[in-house]
Parts: C-alpha cells; structure tokens; sequence
C-alpha cells in the first residue's frame, strides 16, 4: 500500500512568525539546501530555504533511517518483521516509540471499518507489486490468505508495548501508513532545529512547512498530479501551508499480466486490487499519517461512499480530491473554494 502524490508546482509566500518573545526573522535561501535518498523503497528529498541550517538535513534523515529499521520490510530484522514471524505464536515487544504507529493503524483500521487494514500483509505479500517478484497468485492463494486479512484479530497491549497476530500466517504491511508517520516525525525534527520553511517529500507523501519564501506572506501552491501524464502535469492547484498532501493513485506502481493492470491498492474483500473507477484520491490533513491511511480507506470506500466518509471528517480540518477514469474530478466541501483547475488539463469538475 504505498503512497505517491503530487508535484509542488510554485512556491509563493514569505514566512511571517509570530510570538510572546521577539524572535530574529529568519533569513531565506533563493537556492535552497537539498538532499535526496533512496530510503524506505522510495526517492526521499528534504528541501530547506532557512540560512544556516543545512544541518538539519543529517537530522531529518536519521529519522527516516530510524523509521526505516523499524516499520519497514527493506532490510528485514524489523519490528515489524519479529511481529509478523511470531503471528499465532507469542506477543512481540515493541519499543515504545514505536507503538503510537501500531495505535494508528489500529485506530483508521476500525474508523475506516476495514477499509483501511493494518492486517492486509498476507494479500500484499502474494502479489508483491512494486517488487521484482510481482505476480498474479493463484485464486487458491489468495482464497487461503483472506481470512488472516483482520484488522481486529491484531491484539495491541499499550502498557506492556506489545504486540500480537493471533492467527499464524497473519502479517502486518505498514505501506500505507509508515511513510506519513515518518514524514510527521521528520517535519518534528526540523522545527526543533528551528526550520520555518521547508519541504519533506518522502516518494510522494509530501508535507509543507510554514509559507513559501519566494513571495510574501503567501502559501505554496501545491499542484495535484494529472493521473495519465508524467509526473510534475498538474490538473489543478491548492494553496496550502504547514499541510500534509498524500495521494493514493493508479499510475505509479502496477503490474501488467495478460494486457490487464493491477494497481498497488487491494481490496481487504476481495483480495484483488481496485478497479473501481478511481484513478487517484488525494487527502490533505495537518498530519501525514492520517493523510497516508485515509488515502487507503476513501479508495477502497469508491466515489460515494468515499466522498461521504471525507466529508463527515470536516470538523477535523480533513480534506479530499478524488479522481476518475473519466477526468472528473470531485471535492470535499472544504476544498470547493479552494482547488484551482487548469484549464488546459482536460479535466471537469464532477457531480451526482
């Protein structure tokens, strides 16, 4: 369940800082400090427009190593390895820092009603898009697998930090998920290292820190991918600041078997990807994670129920821009106002 989003189009604002103590404006970069790794199965950059502090750059990536070692299955030796071997044996302990993770998965899991699965781990490992061993199971396989696919057979003990698969076969996949979590821990590093104005893009999943340096007291303009186009081909632009933006789509990971195309995203039911008419639905939120999870969840939930399901989470400042095959393109009530199409783009504002 990996997340790729968005392009950041044009960077307009100034950054103005306010406070009980009087603080020294920070001073911007035209020609900002960057760096970009292949980390967590995916292109990582950090962009930081603050003179003076490159450093933070170090920083910012030994936490997304850190997450990397623990949530991850790149390396192997993970905790969420030691979880997923010992499914329908023993509880797993987990470090403390990283069980407010697990806590989320958990919590999307049962908000979403399944939508979202922490457990999907058996399904995803069949088919293992996005990986050299991609293929299409068997019915048998996948069959097999569904019933160890159960967000609420994943027992959690908070006091003891631990965790527990209580069927053998079960596995956990933080794919939809881990990159958000990482990216707000990142965005935490950087601000205590005093960065105001800054740009995390971890593969996709993209946050937005303060207001662009480039203008004056403006947001960034952050472009929406164009679903069919290369990357960087936006269909419309929101403006935003201090703002996560994750989008799960149909156009960057798949596997092509006999003319047909499966997408990265499965369904819990089914144990097939989507084909649903969705080419890519877009969540913006003040956190990354809940932007990475509800991007699974209003997927799986289709058009309509995704569009209601977004919609209820108005009161938590949580927004959607959901995409069809058919160039529409659909809005959350907070974002009517807000989402600039292009008009070059070919896309339509869609309605029921």
């Amino acid at each position: 369940m990996r997340k790729f989003v968005i392009g950041l189009l044009a960077f307009i604002g100034f950054l103005t800082l306010s406070g009980c103590q009087k603080t020294a404006s920070p001073t911007y970069l035209k020609t900002p400090y960057t760096q970009n790794e292949f980390v967590m199965g995916t292109t990582c950059t950090l962009t930081i427009y603050d003179k003076g502090k490159k450093s933070a750059l170090k920083d910012g990536f030994a936490m997304i190593h850190h997450v990397d070692a623990e949530a991850t299955l790149t390396r192997g030796g993970s905790v969420l390895d030691k979880i997923n071997d010992n499914a329908g044996i023993k509880p797993v302990k987990v470090p403390k820092d990283f069980m407010p993770l697990l806590e989320k998965a958990y919590y999307f899991s049962k908000n979403s009603n399944g939508s979202f699965d922490m457990a999907i781990g058996a399904v995803t490992n069949l088919w293992q898009i996005g990986l050299p061993g991609a293929r299409v199971p068997a019915q048998s396989e996948i069959d097999k697998a569904l019933p160890l696919v159960n967000w609420r057979d994943v027992k959690l003990d908070t006091k003891n930090n631990t965790a527990y698969l209580t069927k053998k076969g079960m596995r956990l996949d933080f794919g939809g998920i881990a990159k958000g979590w990482v990216a707000d821990k990142v965005k935490a590093v950087l601000a205590k290292d005093g960065v105001t104005a800054a740009i995390i893009d971890l593969g996709g999943n993209v946050v937005v820190m303060g207001h662009s340096p480039l203008g004056t007291n403006r947001d960034w303009h952050v472009g929406i991918q164009d679903p069919t186009a290369p990357r960087g081909t936006a269909v419309g632009t929101i403006p935003e600041s201090n703002e996560s933006i994750v989008t799960a789509g149909t156009y960057e990971q798949y596997l092509i078997s006999n003319g047909h195309k499966y997408i990265y995203l499965f369904d819990p039911q089914t144990g097939y990807p989507y084909d649903n008419n969705l080419a890519s639905v877009t969540i913006v939120s003040k956190n990354s994670v809940d932007g990475d999870a509800l991007s699974n969840a209003a997927f799986d939930k289709g058009l309509k129920g995704g569009l209601q399901y977004m919609n209820a989470k108005n009161s938590d400042h949580i927004q959607a821009i959901f995409i069809t095959n058919d160039k529409k393109i659909y809005l959350t009530n907070g974002l009517k106002k807000q989402f600039k199409f292009d008009a070059d783009s070919g896309y339509h504002k869609g309605n029921f």
